[in-house]
């Protein structure tokens, strides 16, 4: 009979992600909640979910489940949000004398505020003042659409509303653990949680431990300077700010600090990557010491980097990071997972034993990745139009470009792949004999 636990546990969360981590003993089983996805996935699967464990653990409803470690990756709202309205909701429970779903002991959340050293609020501000507080839930006057579509900058600025909105998100998740109160960071004293050249695993109790590989002091040094920058730049923030806030967004400064860990049971790992982008996850895997450089790391699961986005992978990265089990939490919209993410895994692997989760079912991801791509082209038609230089893509292609015709035409690779059926438990179970 087995007795050591590790089992990670996948949920439906749109287009972010949403992962269980089960470890302890059977007897006496930890859990870890690694990101809560973005708006309407608490309600519908991590709460649902929560409720069913504390059910198979026989807690009466007096009694919290406990989240030994609750993790933020990074603070995108496709991340932070479901953590989020999670602790909201415990603060309202207690503020009604109300059982308590959860009690969560610690929390690994790098604040934006944290990472610039400075008072994010700034930031915030200069949007609500530019733009109306809307904006901070992704919404924007209609004059303005209309003026921005004009100057093609409608898709650059609606991704950098949701960048700014999740410092404000982030801020409040911080707030709300703090009038829980929820510590946080224990594990480095209350600072950021980041790796260095000292960096050492981290004992969590229960048989697991988690080694730090990103973000790097560096990178957090980068997000600094850009955060500064663009405030400089910006002093009058006026009515056009958010054209200006694109700026901002390029080359996704957050990813650099979404948090990498690899996580450890006896022989059994488990790789958390957020948002990171391959080579940075590569770099901070060196530097901890975990991969020697230029050689190759296999693990039992990868959390596939940013949803399966063709950005922040390579050929490369899946050639020296290698794994039994692939996890591509997405379900099309923003394009993940990409094609090109699972053409290079494959090429990668070639015929080694390994599997594929994806957390819906390919015709539907394969729809929301052509209305993705659609939304692109024609931003990229209209732009053509004053910069005549425009790369423009070619029309959506079900043989070129959509999932299903692709593994049509390899089904050993169609064989690989599992799904997370709605409603129902999907778990990758690396309990190992005592």
């Amino acid at each position: 009979m087995t007795d050591n636990l590790f089992r990670l546990e996948v949920l439906r969360a749109l287009y972010g992600d949403c992962l269980l981590l089960h470890y302890g003993t059977q007897a006496k089983p930890k859990l870890a909640l690694i990101d809560g996805g973005p708006r309407t996935v608490y309600d519908n699967s991590l709460r649902p979910r929560l409720e069913q464990i504390r059910d198979e653990r026989g807690l009466d409803e007096d009694t919290p489940l406990r989240i030994d470690l609750m993790m933020l990756s990074h603070i995108d709202e496709d991340h932070v949000f479901g953590l989020l309205e999670l602790t909201q909701e415990l603060l309202d429970a207690r503020n009604n004398n109300a059982p308590r779903i959860v009690e969560i002991e610690d929390l690994w959340h790098n604040t934006f505020d944290d990472i610039i050293d400075n008072d994010a609020e700034e930031l915030t501000q200069a949007v609500t003042a530019g733009i109306g507080p809307a904006a901070l839930n992704g919404e924007l006057p209609d004059d303005l659409v209309a003026d921005l579509e004009e100057t093609d900058q409608t898709h650059d600025v609606f991704d950098t509303i949701k960048i700014v909105a999740s410092v404000g998100q982030g801020r409040d998740l911080r707030n709300n653990a703090d009038d829980l109160p929820i510590e946080r960071n224990v594990e480095t004293d209350g600072r950021l949680v980041m790796a260095s050249s000292e960096t050492q695993p981290f004992n969590m109790g229960g048989g697991l431990s988690l080694t730090v590989a990103g973000p790097m002091l560096a990178d957090l040094g980068v997000l600094q300077k850009k955060h500064n920058e663009f405030l400089a730049a910006h002093p009058e923030l006026a009515l056009h700010i958010a054209a200006a806030l694109a700026e901002y967004a390029d080359n996704s400064p957050f990813n650099l600090s979404s948090i990498v860990v690899l996580a450890t049971s006896g022989n059994k790992t488990i790789l958390f990557t957020g948002d990171a982008r391959g080579d940075k996850i590569l770099e901070g895997l060196e530097l901890v010491g975990i991969l020697d450089k230029g050689a190759r790391l296999h693990v039992d699961v990868l959390k596939g980097p940013h949803h399966g986005s063709s950005n922040n992978v390579s050929l490369e990265f899946f050639q020296r990071v290698t794994a039994d089990h692939y996890v591509f939490s997405g379900n099309g919209k923003f394009g993940n997972p990409e094609r090109a993410t699972v053409e290079a895994l494959t090429e990668a692997r070639g015929e080694d034993p390994y599997e594929i989760h994806l957390t819906y079912p390919i015709d539907e991801i394969d729809s929301a990745r052509k209305d993705d791509w659609d939304q692109h082209r024609r931003d990229e038609l209209r732009r053509r139009q004053t910069k005549p230089k425009t790369k423009v893509r070619p029309e959506w292609s079900d043989a070129d470009h959509s999932l299903a015709a692709f593994l049509d035409a390899n089904p050993d690779v169609l064989e690989r792949l599992r799904f997370v059926d709605e409603g129902v438990p999907h778990s990758i179970d690396l309990t190992t004999q005592p």
